[in-house]
């Protein structure tokens, strides 16, 4: 199979969505079954959205690690590791006995979890040239989608045979055997190959391009640019994620639905705007990368199809508007907040498929998975402070978040347009060779590091 590499590639990106899949999975698990678990540990809201944060914060500190990870020793170790941890601790929430070692596990899952995105990204930018990155990105990256649609209708589906810790342990069983497969699925693309993806001269690998050092980074208004980007629209995505199962059973629950009732609900609607969202998002992906066939600039056409995007964010405004409307029938009134998620998800995963790609065309190959990773530890940060506002507003005051969240992606794309800019690392002439060297980096090509004549 590997004699292929064209083919190779895609069966890569057919196991990365699955474990992507799974991930989102073992992630949507905690709101959609919030009702039960708030029960068994006999908490509230306050105290799920510190189980929430929990993993967010343990999430955040994690991805810039696991991106100097993945740059260091590769996307096969890491994601191998991270996804065989995340499944243990997905089986450990299903076995814990209160709510501290479920909340610690939690915690595990945040850890775990940022290797697979991080090293997603630089398998893609490994094996898929400018031309079709947007769109492989964006394939890999619809599995948290397919996930996300999948988990009301599986989860619904097992509580009814079930009891909840159950679905927990089995999530993490699937999970620990999609390691399995990925260990053996991947392997690093060939030098003549890699040529090709890289748009670099043949004869060089890896070790031969230049990069930045992880202090230098930091010296890139491009790498300010995607960390705010994240901190700034990440929050939308995770209130979707994590609040709106909840958010779309407690209107059942003011409408006198039942518990079983409003489960039944989220089973057929909960997943309808991760695939609307999902569907739109990679259209739009493989729209930028028709852009780029057509002569634009890579970089130029990303920032065109995130930008034009972001102009239905306003639309979430009319959630609390709706939910007010009371003179028109609850399926009514459900359909059209379900459709203004909807729109809302489409925007968010268009910015999610395509900031990867960005950042992989911005800065040198080296670098992208550390990138990735400062970037959406930055989000995850912005997400935890979200949601502490979320918890203990939702009640009282929740109309306003809404409208907040109407102008986070319109200022992301001011970011966007003001400070992405291609960074390359500053050169200079060698002493002892004609090699040209970042004087930033430690690990410069010279001498017997760099490629033969």
């Amino acid at each position: 199979m590997y004699k292929n590499p064209y083919i190779h590639r895609w069966v890569i990106v057919g196991t990365m969505v699955i474990a992507i899949v799974c991930n989102y999975l073992d992630r949507q698990l905690l709101s959609i079954l919030k009702p039960e678990i708030l029960g068994h540990f006999n908490i509230g809201d306050i105290e799920f959205a510190w189980i929430l944060n929990v993993f967010l914060i343990c999430y955040a500190v994690m991805y810039p690690v696991s991106g100097i990870l993945v740059d260091k020793f590769g996307p096969k170790p890491v994601m191998f590791g991270g996804i065989a941890a995340w499944s243990l601790a997905c089986i450990g929430g299903g076995l814990s006995q209160d709510v501290y070692q479920f909340a610690v596990c939690r915690g595990i899952l945040g850890l775990a979890e940022p290797t697979i995105f991080t090293g997603q990204l630089v398998a893609v930018t490994l094996w898929f040239e400018k031309r079709t990155r947007a769109t492989a990105n964006s394939i890999c990256q619809a599995g948290g989608s397919i996930g996300t649609m999948c988990a009301p209708l599986a989860v619904a589906w097992m509580v009814r045979y079930f009891p909840w810790q159950d679905v927990f342990i089995i999530a993490g069983v699937a999970g620990l055997i999609i390691a399995g497969i990925w260990w053996i699925v991947y392997r690093r693309p060939r030098p003549e190959f890699l040529s090709i993806t890289l748009g670099e001269p043949k004869g060089m690998t890896l070790r031969d391009t230049r990069s930045f050092s992880v202090g230098a980074l930091f010296g890139t208004s491009a790498l300010w640019g995607v960390l705010l980007i994240r901190l700034v629209s990440d929050p939308v995505w995770y209130f979707i994620n994590f609040w709106l199962p909840g958010f779309l059973r407690d209107l059942g629950v003011e409408q006198g639905l039942g518990v079983q009732e409003t489960l039944d609900m989220i089973q057929y609607i909960g997943g309808i705007p991760f695939l609307v969202g999902a569907t739109c998002g990679v259209l739009a992906s493989a729209y930028s990368d028709k852009l780029v066939a057509r002569g634009w600039n890579a970089l130029k056409s990303r920032k065109a199809v995130m930008s034009l995007s972001a102009c239905v964010a306003p639309v979430i405004a009319l959630v609390p508007l709706l939910s007010h409307w009371h003179s028109v029938s609850f399926t009514l009134r459900l359909g059209l907040i379900t459709a203004v998620f909807a729109i809302v998800a489409f925007m968010c995963l268009v910015w999610l498929y395509n900031i990867g790609v960005v950042i992989a065309e911005t800065f040198p190959v080296k670098n992208v998975a550390t990138v990735a990773g400062i970037a959406c530890g930055a989000g995850a940060v912005g997400a935890a402070c979200f949601n502490l506002v979320v918890g203990s507003l939702m009640a009282t005051m929740g109309e306003y978040l809404f409208y907040c969240m109407g102008f986070l992606h319109p200022i992301a794309t001011i970011v966007l347009l003001r400070l992405v800019k291609p960074a390359e690392p500053q050169q200079e002439k060698c002493g002892t060779c004609s090699i040209a060297s970042d004087k930033n980096n430690d690990n410069d090509v010279c001498g017997l590091d760099a490629a033969p004549n």
